[in-house]
């Protein structure tokens, strides 16, 4: 069986653990050297390297805060060395409800951020390389269907950043780079659903048994991989899961 990744470069915004990381793993057991982001925590994202490289596979690590440009100017700088160019770029990375965090740290992260990413790295992408956003539908679809409370600033920022980097798809698609985005419900076992549930208790377990099924960090990363490589929808998005309680009329 071929490998879609075989011989292929791809960073992963924010995958030291979580979603991010297990989307590493995949695409490194898919063939492709992946670049492992962390924020802070090294030895957590040296983890997920050393799960790779035991199973035969090529991971390197890179320190970038998405939020501090200068980092990510030093991303460029080691990407370029340790890969030369990217064939995918997974903007994965996202926030918004930490605590302490200034009253525009959801936006400055999830819209200006994701978009100087890609300014940033777009001299390493070229003909046939993709670029994947992640989100939610409580963002995606926040223009169409309300959400929890709490999650509104990060559901605007987040949308935000969506609708930032689709007005850069004429440029994406003259240089042959594909743009997709990966929308699902709220993910089981994430920093953000913990964090939901904590400001408002029981607020999960009412979505899963609205909808029936969440998905968990494992099947959502899996359908991001898919999204990476398959083709793009003729609107650049895959809604992974029910929509029906956003596309209510």
């Amino acid at each position: 069986m071929s490998q879609k990744f075989a011989g292929k470069f791809a960073f992963v915004s924010g995958s030291s653990r979580g979603i991010g990381a297990e989307l590493v793993q995949l695409l490194a057991a898919d063939g492709a050297t992946v670049a492992i982001n962390y924020r802070d925590k090294v030895a957590r994202a040296e983890k997920v390297a050393a799960a790779i490289t035991e199973k035969g596979g090529k991971a390197i690590v890179v320190g970038a805060d998405l939020t501090d440009y200068s980092t990510i100017d030093a991303l460029k700088s080691t990407l370029v060395e340790n890969f030369g160019h990217l064939d995918l770029l997974v903007l994965n990375a996202s926030g918004g409800m930490e605590a302490g965090k200034a009253e525009d740290y959801a936006m400055v992260l999830n819209r200006d951020s994701q978009v100087n990413l890609v300014k940033t790295l777009l001299p390493l992408l070229g003909e046939g390389s993709r670029i994947v956003f992640v989100t939610s539908h409580q963002a995606h679809f926040i223009h169409e269907a309300p959400t929890m409370p709490e999650y509104v600033p990060v559901a605007l920022s987040k949308r935000a950043g969506e609708d930032a980097l689709r007005a850069m798809i004429p440029e994406l698609s003259a240089k042959g780079i594909g743009f997709v985005v990966v929308s699902g419900d709220m993910i089981e076992g994430t920093i953000t659903a913990a964090l939901l549930d904590r400001l408002n208790p029981g607020a999960i377990d009412a979505r899963k048994e609205a909808v029936g099924k969440l998905y968990n960090v494992e099947e959502f990363a899996a359908e991001i991989f898919k999204a990476a490589y398959e083709p793009i929808p003729s609107d650049n998005t895959v809604l992974v899961g029910d929509t029906a309680d956003f596309t209510k009329s």
